[in-house]
């Protein structure tokens, strides 16, 4: 095998027409609009190694996805002044590359992460999300109360079981560390929860958001969501939030030196 390059590539997407990142057979991903871009570029045989930072589910968005494939030496070298352009040329317009960055080979986009953030995006007024918004925010009927979001959040941070909020798989752990959960208002009046982690097992973040909603409105107790976290299977009493109004906004790195040793340590981890 000749020597290759490993490159970090800085992703964003707008999730609406993509089935998830995954390659999937007759579906259109964002991996696949991706390999299918570079495939043009470098030949479709070979073999990328494309990995990402996390599989987000369909119609979720993203504008700080990370993922990492690996060049020969030569075809880097022949497309490193181009390749960002030229992929901005093949890829489609609701998927970017928005850049291209040699790293050492000891990074892996998904196991050297420290944290993943994700934005959900509420607006609580009569009228609903603005246009220009309806694709990322949420419109809920009812008022939502800061406060008691907020208070529904506290019980959440933390390393927690969150069987009630996952969908489980053969063998995965649910356990996850919440070091951030909090929501603000925007100059817009939209209210946005801020959720970060380690990572996150699947629908975990639009459960989470989903049971604070109905605490936000008044129909739940702010102690609720952490109550749940005793159970072992997931709660049929949690509504998972609507896809499109998540958003995966950044991808957290330690130092180079450690890229091995965190890569390592996440693979102990989840095993």
């Amino acid at each position: 095998m000749p020597d290759t390059t490993r490159l970090r590539l800085d992703v964003s997407y707008d999730g609406g027409e993509f089935s998830g990142w995954a390659a999937q057979p007759s579906r259109r991903t964002v991996a696949g609009a991706l390999t299918e871009a570079l495939g043009k570029l470098v030949g479709p045989d070979l073999p990328l190694g494309l990995t990402v930072a996390g599989r987000t589910d369909a119609g979720v968005h993203a504008t700080g996805q990370v993922c990492h494939i690996d060049l020969p030496v030569d075809t880097w070298e022949a497309l490193r002044e181009s390749l960002l352009r030229r992929l901005a040329a093949l890829m489609p317009p609701d998927a970017r590359v928005k850049a291209v960055t040699p790293v050492p080979a000891t990074f892996d986009a998904r196991f050297s992460a420290t944290y993943r953030r994700y934005e959900y995006r509420v607006a609580d007024t009569v009228y609903g999300p603005e246009p220009l918004r309806r694709h990322d925010t949420l419109g809920w009927v009812r008022p939502l109360d800061l406060g008691r979001l907020n208070e529904a959040a506290a019980g959440l941070v933390g390393l927690h079981d969150f069987a009630a909020y996952c969908k489980r798989k053969e063998h995965a752990t649910t356990v996850r560390a919440i070091t951030r959960l909090e929501w603000r208002r925007d100059p817009d009046g939209v209210a946005v929860a801020t959720v970060q982690a380690d990572a996150f097992c699947q629908a975990m973040v639009r459960s989470l958001v989903g049971a604070m909603l109905t605490v936000g409105d008044g129909r739940r107790d702010p102690a609720w969501p952490a109550k749940l976290l005793t159970l072992r299977e997931r709660s049929s009493e949690v509504t998972v939030a609507p896809a499109h109004g998540l958003t995966l906004v950044e991808v957290g790195y330690p130092d180079e030196a450690q890229y091995a040793s965190r890569a390592d340590a996440t693979r102990r981890l989840r095993a």
